[in-house]
């Protein structure tokens, strides 16, 4: 299979060739692993041969067959490939390429790939891992003055949805989501005593390195949402939250991560429900205000 590029060329996508022509004959176990680097291509170019195997509960000896069940001499010969294929960056039309050639313009296809794409991730959103990682973070936001969501990009949309309703029930939120020297006016909101939501992936951007450096001097804690097995600014988190967005190659899907902030925010109502009552009831009285007729003088 080739995938466009942005210059006009294709690029051979070697390894999921080799994926498909040696798949059948692999064990259960190497299955595991080979379809894990194929879903996870970006990610698997940061990790070693450990890594890979502590998200896929095998052994980095396994890892090291299913490589080269594959074809390949050695892990950083399969970088290597994967690195040629991917090259710097995956834009969003080299996404949208890789997509839609498999679904090869079925209506129906389309609706299984995003429905197949949430429901395998709420299995993994709703882990025993991950229901207590959004625990903890319930438990930082509860304690904290104020709550900072950050996120650019598609993730702009929703830092603000997930500030509006925590605002809603009561807390003091804001978003986080402007891109350049713009996100400075709204890192000025940032407060030592807040928490910091930030949704990030593998690769880091200079807003998050930033955002995450006015809270690193603010000693502002992080909850991570990614769906990223190596994140960047994972190991400045306190709390990281995974939470899967499809294959690298192909466009993300956000419904899972709308779903986790929605479950930080019923999570943080159900944990002070007074509170939330409290905010609720002001609103409606602020909407009754809104809708009477202002007075004749």
């Amino acid at each position: 299979m080739t995938t466009p590029t942005q210059g006009g060329r294709s690029r051979v996508d070697r390894l999921g060739e080799r994926l498909r022509a040696r798949r059948a004959g692999l064990s259960p176990r190497l299955k595991v692993v080979a379809d894990y680097i194929n879903e996870n291509r970006r990610a698997v170019l940061g990790q070693s041969a450990l890594e890979i195997a502590a998200e896929t509960a095998t052994s980095d000896a396994t890892v090291i067959r299913a490589v080269q069940a594959l074809g390949f001499d050695g892990l950083k010969d399969l970088k290597r490939t994967i690195s040629g294929y991917l090259g710097e960056v995956i834009s969003s039309v080299d996404k949208m390429s890789s997509t839609t050639e498999h679904l090869a313009r079925d209506i129906d296809a389309a609706i299984d790939f995003v429905r197949d794409g949430h429901m395998m991730g709420i299995e993994k959103i709703t882990t025993r891992e991950n229901r207590d990682a959004i625990a903890a973070a319930v438990d930082l936001m509860r304690k904290a003055g104020g709550i900072g969501v950050f996120g650019i990009g598609a993730s702009a949309i929703l830092a603000d949805y997930a500030a509006r309703l925590l605002v809603r029930n009561g807390r003091h939120a804001y978003a986080l989501n402007r891109t350049g020297i713009s996100l400075g006016e709204q890192l000025l909101a940032v407060r030592r005593g807040d928490v910091l939501v930030m949704m990030g992936q593998a690769s880091a951007h200079r807003e998050g390195a930033a955002a995450l450096e006015e809270a690193r001097r603010l000693d502002v804690p992080m909850i991570l949402l990614t769906g990223s097995a190596s994140p960047a600014f994972g190991r400045q988190a306190q709390v990281v939250i995974r939470v899967p967005r499809g294959k690298s190659e192909t466009v993300p899907l956000h419904g899972l991560v709308l779903m986790c902030i929605e479950m930080l925010v019923i999570g943080l109502a159900a944990a002070e429900p007074e509170r939330s009552t409290r905010s609720l009831e002001r609103l409606h009285t602020l909407y009754d205000d809104i809708r009477k007729p202002p007075r004749s003088n």
